[in-house]
């Protein structure tokens, strides 16, 4: 299977799933429905939801179990980007080729659209009956995690960070969850100690390659295939990778971080081989 099938497949099984989410939630104001499924449904590679299910699949040869936590971590994606996009925060109007919430429902909507979908994120990843999770999903969403990273982000801009000091607020910001969609994948799956660490290993490379490569994007990507404007980051004055590094120079630790998280995969054969894919897609895409 490609990486392109693979994402496909994994996309449309989270996508069914989220729609039978919302199917259940009755007296939902209209306005708020229409706000949430607005972003929420708006396409989007589905790499998180893709990792929780494949993560599991490799553990088990069934991907059913990790279904409710692929749907919460896409709910928690999608509000998360409705924030960043506020006029308080990124002012972003394009969002995958599409006007930002914000700009089609306000201000009040969007914020409360995502403060919807983050809040019935748990109602959904509780469906698993699995607190662990519920609880390492809370983690990593949170203050230690994305919300935590949001903040040092913001702190950022208009300083020269050191590259031990950007790492940790990519660590926190962008890796933290898309490393515990690896661990709900694993953890729902039945992993041992042992899987467990390897795919949390890999989980935190493809986290920190990600950043690397949309920092790379924001230099040299096509506005059309990324949906939304780029040199973002140089306008706030925002330390990337590449401003550190170079381009090139980027470009080689983006490989290096892949190469780290296909070695973490090295106890399991070729049942992993789509994560192995999945890895190199994330430095090689150009959206």
């Amino acid at each position: 299977m490609s990486v392109s099938q693979f994402l496909n497949e994994k996309a449309e099984k989270t996508e069914r799933a989220l729609r039978d989410q919302f199917a259940t939630w009755r007296g939902v104001p209209e306005v708020l429905h229409e706000a949430m499924a607005y972003s929420l449904f708006a396409g989007g590679k589905r790499l998180r939801p893709a990792l929780v299910l494949g993560a599991c699949e490799i553990i088990r040869d069934d991907d059913a179990p990790a279904l409710p936590a692929a749907c919460a971590i896409e709910m928690i994606h999608t509000y998360s980007l409705i924030h960043d996009d506020l006029p308080c925060m990124d002012d972003d109007d394009l969002r995958r080729g599409r006007p930002t919430l914000h700009k089609v429902h306000g201000d009040a909507i969007a914020v409360l659209a995502g403060d919807g979908l983050l809040t019935m994120a748990f109602d959904v990843v509780a469906q698993t009956g699995n607190l662990a999770v519920v609880r390492e999903l809370a983690q990593a969403a949170g203050v230690t995690g994305m919300v935590g990273g949001q903040v040092l982000d913001m702190q950022s801009e208009n300083r020269q960070l050191t590259l031990d000091e950007l790492r940790r607020v990519h660590a926190c910001k962008t890796g933290a969850l898309i490393r515990v969609a690896a661990r709900m994948g694993a953890i729902l799956g039945g992993a041992s100690q042992t899987q467990l660490e390897a795919l949390t290993a890999y989980g935190e490379a493809i986290g920190l390659a990600f950043q690397i490569a949309d920092d790379i994007l924001d230099v040299v990507g096509d506005e059309a295939n990324l949906g939304k404007r780029t040199g973002a980051d140089d306008a706030r004055n925002k330390s990337t990778y590449p401003a550190l590094l170079g381009l090139d120079g980027a470009r080689q630790r983006a490989k290096d971080t892949i190469d780290c998280a296909i070695d973490a995969l090295a106890a399991f054969g070729e049942e992993a081989n789509a994560l192995r894919d999945l890895a190199r897609f994330v430095v090689e895409r150009n959206a």
